[in-house]
């Protein structure tokens, strides 16, 4: 039988910069994917308007991207991502958030959203892993990961286990069902896209008393981030239905 495909859901644009040279945060998703997952995808913008969602049933595993947007804003097609992520997770479908999909995850599930009061968070960082996980486990320590964010969930839904803090974010990891997980750092990004974003973010960075010069100098290969997406699909996707998969190379 052959696999489902995996549903992007798309929640933001990246830099202009960017997107010219690598494409969409659904673009980055399936480079990231390249060698993992050979069952098709599909794309959905969260963000336009439409009558009725597709069930998640039809899909093998939702990933949803970052975005701009802040899940504080409340705006009415976050609302809807919501409730069709609340029901997703409920239904035990496999779900990643990414960022700000990690933030609305959370919020959906019954979290709450804030601005971090620790700031914001730009640049590669240094990951503590606080417990084993499919998706990220101690063996792969030291760990760095891309991140820029300014909010944070700030109160976790019931039942999230953290899984890895960083200086900044204490909830940098969070798996929030038995096939349910966040990240709030770019597992998608590599060098050259952080060092995008630090340029486009400079004049701000140093506003927030931040030395830009610093935080570019400190980018380098982030492997982690690549590590845990296509664990996601691995032991997330592949886990939940193993005898739809079967003859597909989970291994990588």
């Amino acid at each position: 039988m052959s696999p489902s495909p995996l549903l992007i859901v798309v929640t933001g644009d990246p830099l202009v910069k960017t997107r010219e040279r690598v494409g969409t945060f659904a673009d980055m998703v399936r480079l990231g994917l390249a060698d993992t997952w050979v069952g098709g995808y599909v794309e959905l913008d969260a963000r336009e308007e439409r009558t009725e969602w597709p069930p998640d049933e039809d899909f093998s595993g939702v990933i949803v991207t970052g975005s701009a947007s802040s899940v504080t804003e409340r705006a009415p097609w976050m609302l809807r991502l919501e409730r069709y992520l609340a029901r997703a997770v409920k239904g035990g479908q496999a779900v990643l958030g990414i960022c700000f999909g990690h933030q609305v995850l959370g919020q959906a599930l019954g979290g709450l959203v804030q601005k971090n009061p620790r700031g914001r968070e730009m640049g590669t960082v240094k990951l503590t892993i606080l417990r084993d996980d499919l998706l990220l486990d101690r063996s792969i320590e030291p760990s760095l990961v891309h991140a820029t964010h300014v909010d944070s969930i700030a109160v976790l839904p019931p039942g999230a286990e953290v899984l890895a803090r960083t200086e900044v974010e204490p909830h940098a990891a969070v798996r929030f069902g038995e096939h349910a997980w966040g990240l709030q750092f770019h597992p998608e990004f590599d060098v050259q896209v952080m060092t995008d974003y630090v340029e486009a973010r400079a004049e701000r960075l140093a506003e927030e008393g931040k030395n830009p010069a610093a935080v570019l100098a400190d980018i380098r290969a982030a492997h982690v981030g690549n590590v845990a997406l296509r664990r996601f699909v691995e032991h997330g996707v592949f886990a939940r239905s193993p005898e739809t998969f079967e003859g597909q190379d989970a291994s990588h």
